[in-house]
């Protein structure tokens, strides 16, 4: 099949040569666009995912933030409950909300929700 459309071009090309004919020929088009439709094909599955991979890594990384945010406030004597602003604060302004609960290291844990349309929620802290 390869060779005989490299034998249908270059026969191709020899009567453009011949004649004198400038510009592409109609199988030479069809290749192309051929060829760009299974490129597309390729890559609007992976374009479409990337939206969902970014928001639950933002996810992830509030509650990553309000868990290290109420880390700190528990030790310097603070209350886990002082932190949820601070955790809200460091979550941006994508609609995030981080809930923590635990009053101990070793039992807090963060949550972080998007919005309605966002992945499901994410935690972080030694007692998710």
């Amino acid at each position: 099949m390869r060779q005989t459309i490299k034998n249908y071009i270059e026969a191709a090309n020899r009567r453009r040569e011949e004649e004198g004919e400038e510009g592409f020929s109609l199988i030479e088009l069809i290749i192309v666009v051929v060829i760009l439709g299974i490129l597309v094909a390729i890559a609007i599955p992976i374009f479409a995912n990337i939206q969902g991979t970014a928001q639950t890594n933002a996810l992830k990384a509030a509650a990553a933030n309000g868990a290290t945010a109420a880390a700190a406030s528990i030790a310097q004597g603070a209350s886990a409950s002082v932190t949820p602003s601070a955790a809200a604060a460091s979550a941006g302004k994508d609609g995030i909300v981080v809930t923590v609960s635990g009053s101990t290291i070793d039992t807090l844990c963060a949550t972080a929700t998007g919005p309605a349309s966002w992945p499901a929620a994410q935690k972080s802290g030694p007692g998710c």
